[in-house]
């Protein structure tokens, strides 16, 4: 009996034991993980981002449609401009300045087309295709992506863009206590629960969440 008594409490001394060590790694992996998914999550907005900006330099708007944004991508050019000739040291001592240069043909520019799969993505077709998919998102969930037009205080219309993902989404199979909580401190300073870019409250400058 006083064996048995033993081998018990030697179990529950270990159980314990290990309840005390996983209740401290348990939130030290959530941080790790959530960190890395979110470095990936943010990579991939930010690539949302460059992709708005420029159909928006070609088109004066931006788009609130993946599938236009990504044709855009793939068939699309944009205006690039070379400079042909430069200021020698000599003209710049001599209070020549670039648009006395370019008033006396002495630089020219030229604006030629580039393809914009080449000059934002240098042709990798493949990530493209994924740039509307939330990594580690159970089945490929999509980003949330919208488009507005917002007053300023001048009465000038702005047009912006958003594209965002909750915490739920990209975190869906991490521990659950853990991600509400972190949905919890986001609501109480009034923030979104998630990653975001761009707003379609107030023009600000295409700014990510984390920045």
């Amino acid at each position: 009996m006083k064996t048995a008594f033993q081998i018990l409490l030697t179990v529950a001394i270990l159980f314990l034991g290990y309840l005390c060590v996983e209740s401290i790694n348990k939130p030290m992996r959530f941080q790790r993980e959530h960190a890395l998914r979110q470095q990936k999550v943010i990579e991939r907005l930010i690539e949302i981002r460059t992709a708005e900006v420029a159909y928006r330099s070609v088109y004066g708007k931006y788009t609130g449609d993946f599938d236009t944004l990504i044709t855009f991508i793939k068939t699309d050019s944009l205006p690039m401009v070379r400079m042909e000739g430069s200021l020698t040291d000599s003209m710049i001592v001599a209070g020549m300045t670039e648009t006395m240069a370019l008033a006396q043909g002495i630089i020219r520019r030229d604006t030629t087309r580039i393809s914009a799969r080449d000059s934002l993505y240098r042709g990798r077709i493949a990530y493209i295709d994924s740039l509307r998919y939330v990594p580690f998102s159970e089945n490929r969930k999509i980003f949330e992506l919208g488009i507005a037009s917002l007053q300023t205080a001048s009465g000038v219309a702005v047009g912006v863009f958003e594209a965002k993902t909750p915490n739920n989404v990209f975190l869906w199979d991490l521990d659950k206590q853990e991600v509400i909580n972190l949905n919890d401190m986001a609501r109480k300073v009034d923030k979104y629960p998630g990653l975001k870019v761009g707003s379609l409250e107030e023009a600000n400058n295409n700014a990510g969440n984390w920045e």
